[in-house]
């Protein structure tokens, strides 16, 4: 019997429209938010297939310093033949790529170098954040005497 009255107040025309108003505007709801998630996805998809082809184009490999490479470095630095330089790179200590530590020899006299970035080298004292001096310890490490002149 409930169900019938229920059947009766839907028959009626002003319920009929409210209910074609409702469920029009839940539609319309539920497609514009499909449309706002298909769009989405599609730009997600996109943007991440360009991520991928830029990592896939740029090859993630660290530049490992050899003596070979640190010789060029220095030869070009200091303005030497690089067939036949003055100045012979004879160990590459610490191969970091930001902060590369060499022992050059020249007139049977080593040092300690640095090569910043894989592309920039001198000769001198380094320091590190509490002050003290790099080039001094690895110098005592591998039993280089300071030319003190």
């Amino acid at each position: 019997m409930k169900f019938r009255v229920f059947l009766q107040k839907l028959s009626s025309p002003r319920v009929r429209r409210r209910l074609k108003i409702g469920l029009s505007v839940w539609g319309v709801a539920i497609a514009i938010s499909l449309i706002f998630k298909f769009a989405y996805d599609i730009g997600y998809f996109k943007a991440q297939s360009l991520i991928n082809d830029k990592n896939t184009a740029t090859p993630n490999t660290t530049q490992i310093l050899t003596i070979e490479s640190a010789q060029r470095i220095v030869s070009g630095a200091l303005k030497e033949d690089p067939d036949y330089p003055k100045t012979i790179v004879t160990q590459v200590i610490d191969n970091n790529q930001k902060l590369a530590t060499i022992i050059v020899e020249n007139n049977k006299q080593r040092k300690i170098g640095w090569i910043i970035d894989m592309r920039l080298f001198f000769i001198g004292d380094l320091f590190n954040d509490n002050g003290y001096n790099l080039t001094e310890s690895i110098e005592h490490q591998h039993n280089i005497s300071r030319g003190e002149n």
